[in-house]
């Protein structure tokens, strides 16, 4: 009773009140009016000292002392209104009736008080400020939020800061953490940090010479990339961490110690409860709901080739790659993101098994972010696929329509003319035998090499002739030559 009393009266302070107590404590009075509040009441759930608790009631009794005087100056007998005296005598008693006298209409005490306990403390209802949000994660499926982005407030003027959260589980939430035991993935206790930034939603993001320790153990926070680059700092995964195997799972509370750097940027903390999802369970969400009708696909074509009446070039067609940038291997499920400007598809399989294990979420082909929401498999391209098996290239034309582009088959290495084979008596052109006769016994018929240029042969006979007259120059090796009165058939 007594630690709610003391909660209650800190709520009724003004800023002059609560940067009196701080001040007190030697604890930092700058900052907004529900800044000094968290503080105040951090300081009573964690510090509250016999001295802290008499300066707590010093400021209230005074600040009653000028609500009463200014209350009892219209009245000309100078006496305090019965109200008035009904909570001075209330509060004197330590009764529960001061709690609900000094409360404003639209605070429900008991239910603030009970949120901070649990280490969960938010703004009163009354202060409207917007609220920082953090970007979804795909792989996660949020069960319950068990602290809102809250921000990290610096205590004093010392470069490390500790920033401490208690809270107890509930049966239900640490029933779902146990069941889950018995699959992979389960149900996990996650803590993220971002900015402290309302303009948009927040990656996580670390502060500096972070630490997290959960009960009696600091848990492993992801560590720096090496950077091989001169002059480049090497950086750090900032993914959201991990506590579940540390918590008490137990009606038992537990106590969250986050040690950051203030360094002069503001940063938040939440705390949240989800189920971790898997590539292959957001492949079956995708299909189910991310399927973009052939027809819708075929009019992104028409629109992408309409002619343009401002441009010189007319462009008549497109053509799309049926394999997947990624791994090389024909597209199985062609997905690509609707904030990509084109029309080349990526395969949906590998993009979520390559994010799951280090999520990037970047369109392989443009390079611009492809988060999972804005996912679509083309309906079009998936029929196509089914339909022309026999290509790895098609092209959409103007109208639509596609048409199919087979790969020119390789030359052969072998000789592109025909090889003749020649004969003084054989009119059929038999070919010679291994053994080097031919049939009935005839003489081996000769064989010319045809793809030979016959310029180039007789320029070679004529060098031949003239070598042969040189008796004093050497003999070189001579290619086989054909007899007169043959061409080439090329």
């Amino acid at each position: 009773v007594k630690v709610e009393l003391v909660l209650n009266m800190v709520m009724s302070f003004r800023v002059s009140d609560l940067q009196m107590l701080l001040g007190f404590v030697g604890r930092s009075k700058s900052g907004l009016k529900h800044e000094l509040v968290t503080r105040a009441l951090q300081l009573v759930q964690f510090d509250c000292s016999p001295e802290v608790f008499k300066k707590i009631k010093e400021l209230y009794e005074t600040r009653y002392a000028k609500k009463s005087s200014e209350a009892a100056q219209p009245q000309p007998q100078q006496h305090r209104s019965p109200e008035a005296l009904s909570i001075h005598s209330a509060y004197e008693r330590g009764s529960s009736v001061a709690r609900t006298s000094l409360s404003t209409p639209n605070i429900d005490y008991p239910a603030l008080y009970g949120k901070y306990l649990n280490g969960l403390g938010r703004l009163p209802p009354k202060v409207v400020k917007p609220e920082v949000r953090l970007v979804k994660l795909p792989f996660y499926t949020t069960l319950d939020e068990l602290l809102k982005p809250t921000e990290l407030v610096p205590q004093n003027n010392e470069k490390l800061q500790e920033s401490p959260c208690i809270f107890a589980l509930t049966p239900r939430q640490v029933e779902l953490i146990r069941n889950s035991r018995y699959f992979s993935p389960g149900v996990s206790f996650l803590c993220r940090i971002c900015y402290t930034d309302t303009s948009a939603p927040q990656e996580d993001q670390y502060p500096p010479n972070i630490a997290v320790k959960v009960n009696h153990s600091y848990c492993s926070v992801p560590g720096y990339y090496p950077s091989n680059k001169p002059g480049v700092e090497p950086k750090r995964p900032c993914r959201p961490i991990n506590l579940t195997h540390l918590m008490y799972l137990s009606a038992a509370t537990n106590r969250i110690t986050v040690t950051w750097g203030n360094y002069g940027k503001s940063y938040s903390v939440g705390l949240y409860l989800v189920r971790q999802m898997t590539s292959a369970e957001l492949l079956q969400r995708l299909k189910t709901i991310g399927i973009k009708h052939p027809e819708l696909c075929k009019a992104l074509v028409k629109e992408k080739l309409r002619l343009d009446p401002d441009s010189e070039i007319a462009t008549t067609g497109v053509r799309v790659s049926l394999i997947c940038p990624l791994v090389k291997m024909r597209l199985s499920v062609p997905c690509r993101a609707e904030t990509c400007a084109h029309l080349q598809c990526f395969d949906a399989v590998f993009y979520l098994q390559m994010n799951e294990k280090k999520p990037t979420w970047m369109c392989p082909v443009c390079d611009k972010p492809a988060p999972y929401d804005q996912l679509i498999i083309d309906g079009l391209l998936s029929k196509i696929l089914t339909e022309c098996e026999d290509a790895d290239e098609i092209e959409y034309l103007v109208d639509g329509s596609w048409c199919p582009i087979r790969a020119e088959k390789e030359r052969s290495c072998s000789p592109q003319c025909p090889i003749l084979v020649l004969g003084s008596s054989d009119v059929n052109g038999l070919l010679p035998t291994p053994n080097g006769n031919g049939e009935n016994g005839k003489a081996t018929a000769d064989v010319v090499d045809l793809t030979l240029d016959s310029s180039s042969s007789e320029e070679e006979e004529e060098e031949d002739e003239e070598e042969d007259d040189d008796d004093d120059g050497p003999q070189p090796k001579r290619r086989c030559s054909y007899e007169k009165g043959l061409v080439s058939a090329c």
